[in-house]
């Protein structure tokens, strides 16, 4: 039997840690490529359904923004219409932006708070969710419980309490906590 060599010693040993480290960052990529894929359940559905409400003409919500079907805004102005069908579309189209959005944070989450986001960047947008002290706090902890009190201070609109949000945040954060 052959005897090793110092140097073949360091690099038999270089070449393992190199391949236990790209095991381990492709372990990561596994795992954070499909914790970040996921998607609205009906839970989630049906609570961005209920707080949104169907309607199939035009109107300014409490925030002044023209508004149609499902809570969508994009393009949206005064006389316009749309079916239920159309409405169902706009829904499942918003609903996949929020998803990724929410996506994009790389959160360690359960469906239920997944769900409960996504309803939340539904109503307020990515960019307020991105500089949420919500998103700061489920990063540093998902189930810190002073969680549920941010989901509360977003309540406003047009400077007022509109009691519909009180509503909504109060569901969203039953749901993430549930």
């Amino acid at each position: 039997m052959k005897t090793l060599t110092n140097k073949q010693i360091v690099i038999i040993s270089s070449v393992a840690v190199v391949s236990l480290t790209v095991a381990a960052i492709c372990y990561i990529i596994f795992n954070l490529m499909n914790r970040t894929n996921m998607k609205i359940s009906a839970n989630g559905l049906n609570l961005i359904k209920k707080h949104e409400g169907l309607r199939l003409t035009a109107y300014q919500c409490s925030a002044d923004v023209w508004t149609i079907g499902y809570g969508h805004t994009k393009g949206v102005s005064m006389g316009d219409t749309c079916t239920q069908e159309q409405a169902e579309q706009w829904l499942m189209e918003d609903i996949a932006r929020a998803e990724k959005a929410v996506n994009r944070q790389g959160l360690a989450i359960n469906q239920n708070q997944f769900d409960a986001l996504v309803s939340f960047v539904f109503n307020l947008g990515e960019t307020a969710f991105r500089s949420s002290t919500l998103l700061k706090k489920i990063k540093a902890n998902p189930n810190d419980p002073t969680i549920a009190s941010e989901f509360a201070k977003w309540k406003y609109a047009g400077g007022n309490v509109i009691t519909g949000l009180v509503a909504r945040r109060d569901n969203e954060s039953n749901l993430y906590f549930g």
